[in-house]
C-alpha cells in the first residue's frame, strides 16, 4: 500500500494493471509500462543518492524525449517539484527560471551542454547536481538499487509543477500546479474526449509545454495507451508517424494542422486511424476546418491556459461546425464565467472577463503571493481573457483584454479582425495591433504572412474586408511579413509584433 496519491505513484498503478503495453515509443523504442515503472523507480532512488528531498526542485531542460517522462514521474515519487523547461529561451532566460525556481538538480540534453557548462559555477546558479541525458543519465540508473519504490507520502495538495507561463509580457511567472490540478485536468480530458485504453498520440507538441504534457500525454499514459514521442514537429514526419503506428489522437496549434495540409502528400497520406485532433493556442481558421473535413477529420478545440493546468473550455466534435469559432463549454469539472469590470454576470453575446475556478486551477504564482492575490477574486481565477457567452452557453474568447484596440472611443478586438483576415485563401498568418492616430488616438494595423507566390497586396487584404467588418474595425495599414514571431508553444507574441512592425 503506497502514501503516495500522486503522479509519482502512477507507473507502478499502471504496471500492476498493463505491464506488458507499451507506454511510450521513441525513434523506434518501445518502453513499456513494467519497465516505465521500474525506470522510474531507480531513477528516484538515484536522486535521492544525490541529496534530492521532498519540496526540493528537479529542472528538465530538452526536447521530447522518454528521460523527460522518466524524470517528471521520479521526482513526483520523491515528493519533489518538477520544473520543465522550454528549450527556445536563451540562456539568461534559463538561468533566471532556475534561479527563480531555485532548482538544485538539472536534466539536460546534450544539444544544451554548452549551454549548461555556462551556467555551471555561477554566483546566480542554484544546480547543484547537472546530469546529462544519455550515457551519464544512464549510468545514474544503472548504478541505483533496483528496490522497492519510494514511498514518499504525498498528498494531491503537494506542488507537482512549477511551469513557467509563456513570458509574453515582463517576466514569466511560475505557475503552481499540485498534484490534485494536474490530476484533475487529466480527467477531464478523459471524459471529455472519451479516451480508451487503446489510444496511440503523437506527442510532437513539447512536453515543456502545458497543452503537450497535460492535455496529451498525462491522460494517454493513465488510461494505458501509448504515447509516441517526437523531439520537434515535422509535417512530413507526422504523415510518416500517423501511417506507422496507426496514430489516433494528437494535439496541435493551428500552424502545426496548417504546415500538415499545405504538404503535397496531404490529399493521399493515410490518416484512417486518426479519431481525435485537438487544438488549441488560437481558434481554427474556418478554412482549414473544412480542408481537414474534406479529409473526413474534425478539429475539437479548446481553451486553457497553464494556470488552468491548462483545460477550461471545450468545443466537441458535434458542435465543431455549429459553433465554429467558438472554443465551447466548460469541461465537466470546470466552472466558468463570464463578467463585467464589476463582476455582475455579462449578458448574452456581450463581451466580458473569463473567471475560471475548478481543482484544476493553481494555487498561486511561485514566490509571488501579491500576484497570486491579484489574480483571485472570491475564489475565481480572473484569466484577463476577453469573451462572450452565447444563448447556447457556448463562449467565444475574443481577446486578451490588454491587447483591445481602443480607436475613436470603439473598442476593436484584434482577433476578431485576425479571423476574417485568416479567411482569405492567400493569407497563412497575420496579427493586428494598434498603432498611433493623430484623428482616433489609434487605428489597427495587419501584419500579413502572404501565402508564397500568391502576389497578395495590401490593397487586396484590406479590400476584402469591406462588408465584412464594421468600417472602424478594419485595418488602416497593411504590412506584409515572411513570418510572425511565436513562443514555443505556437503563441503569437503580440508584444514583439508591436516592437516590430509598430513604428513603421
Amino acid at each position: 500500500m503506497t502514501r503516495n496519491e500522486g503522479l509519482g505513484s502512477w507507473p507502478a498503478r499502471r504496471a500492476r494493471k498493463t505491464p506488458h503495453r507499451a507506454a511510450f515509443v521513441h525513434e523506434g523504442v518501445t518502453t513499456g509500462y513494467a519497465e516505465l515503472h521500474a525506470r522510474t523507480a531507480r531513477l528516484a532512488h538515484a536522486l535521492r543518492g544525490t541529496g534530492v528531498r521532498r519540496g526540493d526542485r528537479i529542472a528538465y531542460l530538452g526536447p521530447n524525449h522518454p528521460s523527460f517522462l522518466e524524470s517528471f514521474f521520479a521526482a513526483g515519487a520523491l515528493g519533489a517539484v518538477f520544473v520543465p523547461l522550454n528549450t527556445r529561451l536563451a540562456a539568461p532566460e534559463i538561468a533566471y527560471q532556475l534561479r527563480d525556481s531555485g532548482a538544485g538538480t538539472l536534466l539536460y540534453s546534450p544539444a544544451h551542454a554548452d549551454l549548461v557548462e555556462g551556467l555551471n559555477g555561477t554566483a546566480t546558479s542554484s544546480v547543484r547536481t547537472s546530469v546529462e541525458v544519455g550515457a551519464p543519465y544512464e549510468r545514474l540508473i544503472a548504478a541505483a538499487p533496483a528496490a522497492e519504490p519510494i514511498d514518499e507520502p504525498v498528498t494531491g495538495d503537494d506542488l507537482c509543477l512549477i511551469m513557467y507561463t509563456s513570458g509574453t509580457t515582463g517576466r514569466p511567472k511560475g505557475a503552481m500546479l499540485t498534484h490534485a490540478n494536474v490530476t484533475w485536468n487529466a480527467v477531464n480530458v478523459l471524459i471529455d474526449h472519451d479516451l480508451t485504453a487503446d489510444e496511440t498520440a503523437l506527442v510532437s507538441a513539447p512536453l515543456f509545454h502545458t497543452a503537450g504534457l497535460n492535455m496529451l500525454t498525462l491522460p494517454v499514459l493513465l488510461k494505458g495507451g501509448t504515447c509516441v514521442l517526437t523531439g520537434s514537429f515535422d509535417p512530413d514526419a507526422t504523415l510518416d508517424l500517423i501511417e506507422r503506428h496507426r496514430v489516433t489522437f494528437m494535439f496541435g496549434v493551428p500552424t502545426m494542422y496548417e504546415r500538415i495540409a499545405r504538404r503535397p502528400r496531404w490529399p493521399d497520406a493515410d490518416l484512417s486511424s486518426l479519431r481525435l485532433l485537438t487544438c488549441g493556442g488560437s481558434p481554427v481558421p474556418t478554412s482549414l476546418i473544412a480542408a481537414y473535413q474534406r479529409r473526413g477529420l474534425t478539429f475539437q478545440q479548446g481553451y486553457g491556459m497553464t494556470e488552468a493546468a491548462p483545460g477550461t473550455l471545450f468545443l466537441d466534435a458535434e458542435h465543431a461546425v455549429s459553433k465554429a469559432g467558438s472554443a465551447g463549454v466548460p469541461h465537466f469539472f470546470s466552472d466558468v464565467r463570464v463578467v463585467r469590470p464589476d463582476l455582475t454576470p455579462a449578458g448574452t453575446d456581450e463581451t466580458g472577463e473569463v473567471l475560471i475556478r475548478g481543482p484544476h486551477v493553481m494555487p498561486g504564482y511561485w514566490g509571488l503571493p501579491e500576484e497570486s492575490a491579484a489574480a483571485f477574486t472570491d475564489g475565481w481565477f480572473r484569466s484577463g481573457d476577453a469573451a462572450r457567452i452565447d444563448a447556447d452557453g457556448y463562449i467565444t474568447i475574443v481577446d486578451r483584454l490588454k491587447d483591445v484596440i481602443i480607436s475613436g472611443g470603439e473598442n476593436i478586438y484584434p482577433a476578431e479582425v485576425e479571423n476574417a483576415l485568416l479567411a482569405h485563401p492567400d493569407i497563412v498568418e497575420c496579427a493586428v495591433i494598434g498603432v498611433p492616430d493623430e484623428k482616433w488616438g489609434e487605428v489597427p494595423r495587419a501584419v500579413v504572412v502572404p501565402r508564397g507566390g500568391s502576389g497578395l497586396t495590401p490593397d487586396e487584404t484590406i479590400g476584402s474586408l469591406r462588408g465584412r467588418l464594421a468600417p472602424y474595425k478594419i485595418p488602416k495599414s497593411v504590412v506584409m511579413a515572411a513570418e510572425l514571431p511565436r513562443t514555443a508553444s505556437g503563441k503569437l507574441l503580440k508584444p514583439r509584433v508591436r516592437s516590430l512592425y509598430g513604428t513603421l
